[in-house]
């Protein structure tokens, strides 16, 4: 089978395509042949590790989180009717040496989620680390929701910086689908395009505008929950734009440290939570699959230019390219073609 692999930390150019043995599973594992994989900026960033030329936790490592396809064969304590469903993959590579940029992987089970037939490769393979993460962030508020799904953010008033990015693309649709009133900030006309098909009620160009008034027009009471990609950068904004109570979820570090005034934060009881999905605790990792199922059954979450996501596609022998493309900040989501 064919499989993109890097032996060593780098750029793009350290991964080649070679020609592997098909795996077998072992107990509790499923075998996918990968219709499309999906690039996140955590796979870049684990390839290039802390500099180049450093050596991996395996001798041989094939990149990619997540990724959708079809049940090919099924290890013991697996249901044998598991063989040709549909699923999605998130986690593939995670303490693991095989992701989903090769035409066969073996995944546990769990982490071979069922698609529903409505649902495309395209969808599964976006779904992963950017919902998961966005889930996560809109559930660790004060007072909970502990889940997402119709009513479960009513009354609340919801901040998606980088409203057209992956995560807070998800956080969107997520949010709208929960009930909550969402505002989302973007950098110029074209991604306030993409926040509005993603169903924000309101956006705000925080470049041509002033993003603090607008926030607060829009929530003269403050907002209750900040999906932040940039809490450095945006400090003051989510502070002078948050309510009493109100949680800012950090996903993403565009610095490494960050500055919080103590007594302006104790005063209005602010919340910082920081999120990373692979780390997030088992329970809550359990309902965020859960839910992202449940969302994708009733075509909550769509990709697309028309639903405010736009797709990227590069054959596996360009894998490279596609690292490239999402290391370099494209806009949408990056898939890779593997079945082609």
């Amino acid at each position: 089978m064919r499989a993109v692999v890097y032996r060593e930390t780098g750029g793009p150019e350290v991964m080649e395509l070679v020609d592997r043995p098909a795996p077998v599973p072992g107990a509790g594992e499923v075998v996918v042949e990968v219709a499309v994989s999906g690039v996140n900026p955590t796979d870049w960033k684990s390839r290039r590790g802390s500099g180049p030329g450093a050596p991996l936790a395996f001798p041989e490592m094939v990149p990619d989180q997540d990724g959708a396809g079809t049940v090919v064969a099924v290890g013991a304590d697996v249901d044998p009717h598991r063989v040709g469903e549909r699923v999605w993959l998130f986690e593939a590579a995670y303490g693991r040496a095989d992701g989903t940029a090769q035409e066969l992987v073996v995944v546990p089970e769990r982490q071979a989620v069922p698609l529903p037939d409505g649902a495309s490769f395209d969808l599964g393979a976006s779904l992963g680390i950017p919902v998961l993460t966005a889930h996560r962030c809109l559930t660790v508020g004060a007072g909970g929701p502990a889940g997402l799904g119709p009513g479960a953010l009513a009354g609340r008033r919801v901040l998606v910086a980088g409203g057209a990015g992956a995560v807070g693309h998800a956080a969107i649709q997520l949010a709208v689908w929960s009930g909550a009133d969402v505002l989302a900030t973007v950098s110029s006309p074209a991604k306030a395009d993409l926040a509005r098909a993603a169903g924000a009620h309101r956006v705000v160009d925080y470049r041509s505008e002033d993003a603090a008034g607008a926030i607060r027009a829009f929530a003269p009471d403050g907002v209750d929950l900040v999906v932040e990609v940039a809490a450095n950068a945006n400090a003051e904004l989510d502070r002078s734009v948050l309510a009493g109570n109100g949680t800012i979820a950090v996903y993403a570090n565009d610095a490494d440290t960050l500055e919080v005034p103590i007594r302006v934060s104790m005063l209005a009881n602010t919340r910082y939570q920081f999120v990373m999905v692979y780390t997030v605790p088992r329970p809550a990792k359990d309902r965020a699959v859960a839910d992202t199922v449940a969302a994708v059954a009733h075509g909550v979450l769509a990709v697309g230019e028309h639903a405010g996501l736009p797709l990227h596609r590069f054959p596996l022998g360009q894998a490279g390219e596609a690292h490239a493309a999402v290391e370099a900040g494209a806009v949408g989501k990056v898939l890779i073609d593997v079945a082609q």
